[in-house]
């Protein structure tokens, strides 16, 4: 299997630190509204990542962070927390807040057939592992303390910048979008490890540190919940695109000064999901989130098949005609499923040919994970000239990693075929007629006619099974 590394900027095969073990981790949500869909967009194509990894034999272990606390709405450790101004907003607590957003985020994720990870850590229940590891870095000389805060020293590197996609004069007043001033900084590129309350007096979440009443850094929660639950070597870290800088360059930063080696091996990074004005974010144009798609009537799923049809490291544009040409696309491939389901006759499943088309699928997905091309092996898959039995083995394989729930939709069309067909039946309608007339007959302890009708239904072919769910019935 090969991946593009964003450290190396090149595909590389992916080789983890202990054979047949992944050790995963994804910066989660920051919990003070809703996810959009560009958020999820990211979180979809890692689930993608984690279950091939599981369907090739790895023995993954990933783990989540929550942020709920230390997100501020500057890069520049600037600017209000962001769970503060979702506390503000909607007039409630922090922990409200994150506790309701946190709810609100897997049940979007259920609803996309997004795995919950291993492990899912809100930053406020590692508050020791920060202060520990920010101690640490003071002992070593990475950090200082100015104006009541500890900061990392990025002077103390060999070389910061490791994405190189960004430069210092990134940094730079008025250059990257909410970057202002902080004179307590020694270099431009120093981020704050820890906060305290001369920083913000009004901050509803503190803790007690050897440098005073405050609350962590956003960076350093990420770093530091992945080394308690994954030890000092991980295999991969996910993210979007955006968070590779400052975000996962400071993390890289603090956690190799900590433990003194390489960290991280290989970094996954999505990239954007657009709309025709630009890019998604929670605060221009409509907020599209999952629970918007299922008002105007699109099933989630389907959102999930549109993502799948780009590669992660393309910049998606997302509008509801290109929605809706994938509605079209994921009800076809249904129908073809449940026209396999209904011919098949359980024959035993062609290993030969399934060991073949198989190759179509793991190639597309070995070729860092390009999904379009695995669901391009599904169609050809759904053409070959091989049994409905061995489709269908082949179909639920596939669907254990891409996660369209294409064999519960076709068997939930084929029901809705099936009752309609009942419905027009005149023969099936006299059944259920008098099964409900017998039920009455039973209520009103008229037993005579409830056997009379068993009676007449049994001359006619027709068993009825009573049971503690009501009255069933099977022709004969």
């Amino acid at each position: 299997m090969y991946i593009y590394n964003s450290l190396s900027r090149k595909k590389e095969e992916f080789v983890p630190n202990v054979p047949g073990k992944v050790n995963m981790y994804t910066c989660g949500p920051t919990v003070y509204h809703y996810a959009h869909i560009g958020n999820l967009r990211s979180y979809i194509m890692e689930d993608i990542l984690e279950k091939y990894l599981r369907y090739s034999g790895y023995d993954v272990k990933r783990v989540m962070n929550i942020t709920d606390v230390g997100h501020l709405t500057s890069d520049a450790d600037e600017g209000e927390d962001k769970m503060l101004k979702g506390a503000k907003r909607e007039h409630k607590t922090v922990m409200e807040i994150a506790k309701f957003y946190t709810d609100a985020f897997f049940a979007d994720c259920a609803k996309l057939n997004i795995k919950t990870p291993d492990v899912v850590a809100p930053a406020t229940s590692c508050i020791d592992s920060f202060i520990e590891v920010i101690s640490s870095l003071l002992e070593k000389g990475y950090a200082y303390e100015a104006g009541g805060n500890i900061y990392f020293d990025t002077s103390k590197l060999k070389q910061y910048y490791v994405f190189n996609d960004f430069k210092e004069d990134d940094l730079a007043v008025g250059v990257r979008e909410g970057v202002e001033a902080d004179d307590n900084k020694r270099n431009k590129a120093d981020f704050v490890l820890w906060f305290t309350k001369s920083k913000f007096d009004d901050q509803e979440l503190k803790w007690d540190s050897p440098w005073g009443i405050g609350y962590p850094g956003w960076h350093i929660e990420c770093s530091c919940i992945s080394m308690k639950n994954l030890g000092e070597y991980l295999d991969i870290h996910c993210g979007g695109i955006d968070n590779a800088f400052p975000h996962h360059t400071n993390e890289i930063a603090q956690s190799e000064a900590y433990i003194g080696h390489k960290w991280c091996n290989y970094w996954f990074h999505v990239h954007h999901l657009n709309t025709n004005s630009g890019k998604m974010s929670k605060s221009s144009g409509e907020f599209l989130t999952v629970s918007l798609l299922e008002s105007k009537g699109y099933d989630p799923l389907v959102y999930r098949m549109f993502c799948l049809q780009s590669h992660y490291r393309k910049s998606l544009v997302f509008s509801y005609e290109n929605l809706d040409n994938t509605v079209t696309a994921y009800n076809k491939l249904v129908a073809k499923i449940s026209a396999l389901i209904a011919q098949n006759d359980e024959s035993a499943v062609d290993t030969e040919s399934a060991d073949t088309l198989r190759r179509g699928f793991t190639d597309a997905l070995d070729n860092d994970l390009n999904t379009s091309l695995a669901i391009t092996a599904l169609y050809d898959l759904l053409k070959a000239k091989v049994s409905a039995s061995t489709k269908l083995s082949l179909i639920k394989e596939y669907d254990a990693v891409l996660g369209l729930g294409l064999i519960e939709a076709a068997e939930k069309q084929l029901d809705e075929k099936a009752d309609e067909a009942k419905s027009d039946d005149p023969f099936i309608t006299e059944i259920e007629e008098l099964i409900k007339k017998r039920r009455d007959a039973k209520a009103a302890k008229d037993y005579a006619t409830a056997d009379d009708i068993r009676k007449y239904l049994s001359e006619k072919g027709v068993t009825l099974i009573d049971t503690p769910e009501g009255t069933k019935y099977k022709i004969d």
